[in-house]
């Protein structure tokens, strides 16, 4: 039986702790899907709170969310300094995190910028 290797791409948790740009594109992956879903569950949480009065789930998710976006603006402007991106770049990126489903989609084109080398 022989042990197939993951790489960054199938599992980004692998190279977190790695030096430079490969680390800090591994971290700000997995920050970019957190945040994303966390984004989501916030979303759906205010359609309960404002549509049905249930406001015990936004007082929940709310401020998890916060915290995890504070985390995500860590790991992207790691990210934006290890790899040289340009301010307009990094604003996009970090704005991305405040618009349902665009980190996601986000998160694919950094992935193939960075791993070709290209600046934002």
């Amino acid at each position: 039986m022989t042990s197939r290797e993951t790489t960054d791409e199938e599992n980004p948790a692998q190279a977190v702790g790695a030096a430079g740009p490969r680390g800090a594109l591994a971290r700000y992956r997995i920050m970019a899907y957190v945040v994303g879903v966390g984004l989501l569950a916030l979303c759906a949480a205010m359609v309960l709170d404002y549509g049905f009065g249930q406001d015990q789930y936004t007082k929940i998710v709310g401020p998890v969310h916060g915290f995890l976006y504070i985390v995500y603006f860590l790991a992207t402007v790691d990210l934006a300094l290890k790899a040289r991106w340009s301010i307009r770049g990094t604003l996009l990126v970090l704005l991305a995190g405040m618009i349902p489903f665009v980190s996601f989609i986000a998160e694919r084109r950094v992935s193939h910028k960075v791993r070709q080398g290209v600046a934002l």
